[in-house]
Order: C-alpha cells, then structure tokens, then sequence
C-alpha cells in the first residue's frame, strides 16, 4: 500500500525558507518519478517540481530558482527546500508519486500521479 506523509510546514514571513519532507513506502521509491504540487482555495493544483526516477528535474516558472527538489533514497524520503518565499507560495503542499510510471516527469502531470499524501499547510505573510 502506497503511503505518502508530508511534514514541514508552517507560517514565515516573505523571503524566509522552508524544507518540506515527504516519507513514502509501499512502493519502489528508487523507481519512481515523484514531485510536489501545492493548491490554494479557490485554485487548481499546480505542479510545481518533479523528480524524475532517472535524476531528472523540473520545476514550474512560479518557482524556479527558488525551490529545489531532492530525495534519499536510503531513508525513502522526498524533500523540497522552498527560499526567498513569497506570498504567493501560500497554500496546501502535497508531494505524489507516480509508481506505475505511467505518466512522463513533467510539472503539468505531477497533480495527476496516481498517489499523493494529506499534505502539509505553508503560510508565507508579507
């Protein structure tokens, strides 16, 4: 059984950081493209950075330069290191993972893998 649990988040004011973590099991997490995606009220979710099981990385405009995503494959762990926050960056953050591989490791599929976690809140004051 595929099992996602989110943690790390919390309240900062604009330019601060946060690392979010994702413990994942149940699943080849090796093997498997992973990512974040976030969702405000009243928005669509947004994929905003993908791990490709091969290494490869994306991010979406919103946040590149300042988020970065990486993984332990030893503590099955996926984590997302979120700088010089913003406003904007306030929402429900959830990480997915996709371990059938059936879609391609791209930002825009990240909402859409099959499994992702209850999600962890970030609040970014001005």
């Amino acid at each position: 059984q595929v099992r996602l649990q989110e943690s790390g988040g919390g309240s900062v004011q604009a330019g601060g950081s946060l690392r979010l973590s994702c413990a994942a099991s149940g699943f080849t997490f090796h093997d498997t493209d992973m990512g974040w995606f976030r969702q405000s009220p009243g928005s669509e979710r947004e994929g905003i950075a993908v791990l490709g099981r091969f290494g490869t990385t994306e991010y979406s405009d919103s946040v590149k330069g300042r988020f970065a995503i990486s993984k332990d494959n030893e503590k099955n762990i996926l984590y997302l290191e979120m700088n010089s926050l913003k406003p904007e960056d306030t929402g429900m953050y959830h990480c997915s993972a996709d371990p059938s591989n059936w879609f391609e490791a791209k930002t825009d599929s990240v909402p859409y893998f099959e499994s992702w976690g209850q999600g962890t809140q970030v609040t970014v004051s001005s």
